[in-house]
């Protein structure tokens, strides 16, 4: 059986997961683009320049495999300002792996990354799929802050037109929105074509493109994001 995926993450899932990150809450005119699964060639320094060329902040959620095949690129996105997220080593869907095995591999991904920018404290996590079960959340939460989202772009799915895509965007985008795309080789075709046109659209409607960025430890609860 198919599950349909929604853009917009429904406001009764996040009720029955309590203490995940799905929106900021902010006053001001804010969206928070988020890129997972990179950094790849080509791509993800596709989305540096167009991120550049609007001004616009990100966070992307990195795989450590790919950090540690390409670290140049991801000492890129440290250094033009963006924030950095664990997105484990290898990509791994928490609800088939064992608990110490997950845990193992999100801080693998951990290491390489403190290698490259010791200076930045990786403190965002977010589940590759977004599945993860309680006792991985309750183990990683006093070091990461659990990063969700609260409209998915769907650039990864082939059967998803972009011009849809784009419609249910604007439809569900609202200040504080966690929006999700994907810099991976899969995604590529439709985020070369979503990305300008989201960030040309909500600059023109006046918002301002930030990272994302918590307060206080990620043991404690956070000032704003529930």
């Amino acid at each position: 059986m198919t599950i349909a995926v929604p853009y917009k993450t429904p406001l009764l899932l996040r009720k029955l997961i309590p203490g995940f990150i799905w929106e900021v809450s902010t006053h001001g005119k804010d969206l928070y683009l988020t890129f997972d699964d990179g950094p790849v060639p080509r791509l993800t320094e596709y989305v540096l320049e167009t991120l550049e060329r609007y001004h616009a902040k990100a966070t992307f959620f990195c795989v450590g495999e790919n950090v540690r095949k390409y670290p140049d690129l991801f000492r890129r996105i440290y250094q033009l300002g963006h924030g950095i997220g664990n997105h484990t080593y290898n990509h791994l869907n928490g609800w088939s792996t064992e608990t110490g095995a997950y845990i193992e591999n999100v801080e693998k991904a951990a290491r390489v990354m403190a290698e490259l920018v010791p200076d930045y404290a990786v403190t965002m996590f977010r589940p590759p799929y977004g599945r993860i079960k309680p006792g991985q959340s309750r183990r990683l939460k006093n070091r990461y802050r659990i990063i969700m989202w609260s409209v998915l772009a769907m650039d990864f799915k082939a059967d998803q037109a972009v011009g849809t895509g784009l419609k249910e965007m604007k439809k569900h985008i609202d200040k504080g929105s966690i929006v999700v795309f994907h810099d991976s080789f899969k995604a590529e075709k439709k985020l070369r074509k979503m990305l300008p046109e989201i960030l040309s659209y909500y600059s023109g409607c006046g918002y301002q493109f930030k990272k994302l960025s918590f307060p206080g430890s990620p043991g404690e609860p956070p000032v704003i994001g529930y």
